[in-house]
C-alpha cells in the first residue's frame, strides 16, 4: 500500500446525497478531507427513480466535497440499499488428496468456490462474499487454515445479493455525471465499519441504520457476520403517517416529527396539545401530544419488529446489544422502543472519531458515507474477511464492466 491513498464514498439516500473524500494512511488511520451533502431528490426507499434530479443534486454535493478537500473526484465507492437486498450464509466443503499433508492456498480457493456457488434469483447479482470462518475436520473458528493438517476444509461465507437492474441503474446514473464506480457496497456493511468496533462484533452486536426510506441492518456473532438486510421503511414513512393522521402537509409533518415528536406516548396529559401553524403563523391543525407520539411509536416499533423477525435465532447472542445509527435514530425515545422490542442494551451511535471529521459529521446520519472510506481502506489492505467483489464468481465487477 502506498504512503497514503485518497478515496471518495458516495451515498445516494432517500433524505440526502452525500459525498465523502478521505485519505487512508499507511498506519491504518483515515483522515476525512471533505464532506459534501445536499437534500435528496429523485430517490424513493433508497432507490433512484429520476436520474436527472439525482444527478443535479449529486453535482452539488460533489462541489461541496471537492472544495475543502482540494481533490478532483473521478472515482467513487458507491453505497446502495433497497428492499431488494438479500443475504444468506453458505458453507462449502473440500476434501484434501489422500497423500496430502497440509492445507494449501489452492485448497482454500476450492472450498471458497464451492461456498460461493449458491443459487440466487436469476435477476440478482452478488454484492458481497464475506468470509465468516474456516472449519478444519469439524473444528470451527479457524481464521488461517493454510499450513494446518487436516482432511476436510470448509469455508463459511456470508453472501449479499440484490436485483441486477436496480444496482445497474444506480451505477449508470453515477457514470453519467460522469464518475467511475470503483466498487458497489451495501450501506449497512459500510456503516458497520465505523459504528461497531472489534470488541462489539466479537461480543455480538446488531447495527440498524435507519434512514429516510430504509432500515439497513447487519448482525455480528463471535466477530462474524450472521445476518444482514434491508427493511424498506424509514423516517419518511413516519412523516407520512403524521401527515395523514394530523391532516397536514408533509413538510409540516417532518418539522413536527423532529421538533415536537417522541416515540414515547405513555403518561402524557390529554391537555398537552401540539399546534401546527402555516408560514403566516395561522394555526392549521392541532392534536394531543400523546396521539402524535403514538403515531411515531407504532411505525418505529414496526421497523424494529421486522428486523427482529429477520434476525430470529440470533438476538439472544448479542452481548454488546443493539446499535442505532442513521438520521432517524435521532428521534426522541427511539432507544426505549428498541430496548422494549429486542430486550437488549441499546446504544445510539454515530461514526467513531475519525481525523478530519468535525462534530457535525460525527452525527449518525453520516455513518454510512464515512464508512465507505473505511471499507475502501479495508479492501486496499486486503483483509481476509472482506473479499473484494472483483474476486467473485458471478461478479459485480462483471456487471460494472458492461454498464454503458
Amino acid at each position: 500500500m502506498a504512503k497514503s491513498t485518497i478515496y471518495a464514498g458516495l451515498e445516494i439516500g432517500t433524505s440526502k446525497i452525500c459525498v465523502v473524500v478521505g485519505e487512508a494512511k499507511r498506519d491504518g488511520t483515515i483522515k476525512i478531507l471533505g464532506v459534501g451533502t445536499a437534500p435528496s431528490r429523485g430517490v424513493r426507499k433508497g432507490e433512484i427513480v429520476d436520474f436527472q434530479k439525482v444527478q443535479t443534486v449529486l453535482n452539488d454535493a460533489l462541489v461541496r466535497a471537492e472544495e475543502p478537500s482540494d481533490v478532483m473526484i473521478r472515482t467513487v465507492f458507491l453505497g446502495v440499499t433497497g428492499g431488494h437486498i438479500k443475504s444468506l450464509n453458505s458453507r462449502g466443503a473440500w476434501r484434501l488428496q489422500e497423500d496430502q499433508g497440509e492445507i494449501t492456498e489452492d485448497d482454500v480457493e476450492e472450498a471458497k468456490e464451492i461456498a460461493r456457488n449458491v443459487e440466487i434469483p436469476q435477476d440478482h447479482v452478488f454484492l458481497h462474499s464475506i468470509t465468516r470462518q474456516y472449519i478444519v475436520d469439524g473444528q470451527e473458528g479457524v481464521r488461517q487454515p493454510i499450513g494446518r493438517e487436516g482432511r476436510v476444509l470448509e469455508a463459511d461465507y456470508h453472501i449479499i445479493h440484490g436485483v441486477r437492474g436496480r444496482i445497474q441503474n444506480a451505477v449508470k446514473c453515477v457514470r453519467e455525471v460522469p464518475l467511475e464506480v470503483e466498487d458497489v457496497v451495501f450501506t449497512a456493511i459500510a456503516a458497520a465499519q465505523v459504528v461497531l468496533n472489534r470488541e462489539a462484533k466479537a461480543q455480538g452486536a446488531l447495527m440498524i441504520d435507519i434512514g429516510g426510506g430504509t432500515a439497513d441492518y447487519v448482525l455480528y456473532e463471535d466477530g462474524m457476520i450472521a445476518a444482514s438486510g434491508c427493511v424498506p421503511l424509514g423516517g419518511d414513512h413516519i412523516t407520512q403517517d403524521i401527515a395523514m393522521a394530523v391532516q397536514i402537509p408533509d413538510r409540516r409533518a417532518e418539522e413536527l416529527k423532529v421538533t415536537e415528536g417522541s416515540c414515547i406516548f405513555d403518561d402524557l396529559s390529554p391537555e398537552d396539545i401540539v399546534r401546527v401553524e402555516d408560514d403566516n403563523g395561522f394555526m392549521i391543525a392541532e392534536c394531543e401530544r400523546s396521539f402524535l407520539n403514538e403515531v411515531i411509536h407504532l411505525r418505529v416499533r414496526e421497523i424494529f419488529e421486522q428486523v427482529k423477525t429477520r434476525c430470529e435465532g440470533h438476538i439472544g447472542h448479542l452481548a454488546a446489544g443493539i446499535y442505532l445509527t442513521g438520521g432517524t435514530s435521532l428521534l426522541k425515545g427511539i432507544d426505549v422502543v428498541a430496548q422494549d422490542v429486542f430486550e437488549r442494551k441499546v446504544t445510539r451511535a454515530g461514526s467513531a472519531p475519525v481525523s478530519g471529521v468535525t462534530a457535525t459529521f460525527e452525527k449518525p446520519q453520516f455513518s454510512a458515507p464515512i464508512g465507505l472510506i473505511r471499507y475502501a481502506q479495508i479492501l486496499d489492505q486486503e483483509k481476509p474477511f472482506m473479499s473484494p467483489l472483483r474476486k467473485l464468481g458471478r461478479k459485480m465487477a462483471d456487471l460494472l464492466s458492461v454498464v454503458p
